[in-house]
């Protein structure tokens, strides 16, 4: 089984998908980890403001944030960084996994729910 970990940057919630202004492009992202997460791939995500130690115990990703944060979203595949300082589309995701081409036509979109629960006044994370 393939491993796929993301490293986010500091974001309000696990996701970045929380608040009043929600990134088009982090909705996506999240619905394509679930479709992959569908095909069996493993994938771990992790928020720098929420899991810090998740990115001080992996020596790969220190080298890349030593390097500078704008390097932050990191694409890893089985333990090797194979994307720095963006989001990949579910295709180049499919492709740096080795999977089988998804056509188009084939590809169903998944309902994202965006969630306010993580953003609530006094709620800790924002």
């Amino acid at each position: 089984m393939k491993k796929l970990e993301i490293y986010d940057p500091a974001m309000c919630c696990s996701t970045g998908i929380c608040g009043v202004e929600v990134d088009p492009v982090l909705v996506a992202f999240n619905a394509d980890l679930q479709w992959l997460a569908g095909q069996g791939v493993e994938v771990s995500r992790y928020n720098l403001s929420q899991e810090p130690q998740a990115f001080a115990a992996n020596p790969a990703v220190l080298k890349e944030i030593d390097a500078g944060m704008e390097r932050l979203p990191l694409t890893l595949v089985d333990g090797q960084v194979v994307a720095t300082g963006a989001y990949l589309s579910r295709a180049q995701l499919v492709q740096k996994l080795g999977l089988a081409p998804v056509p188009i036509q084939a590809a169903d979109p998944f309902p994202v729910q965006v969630s306010t629960a993580c953003c609530k006044p006094g709620g800790g994370c924002c």
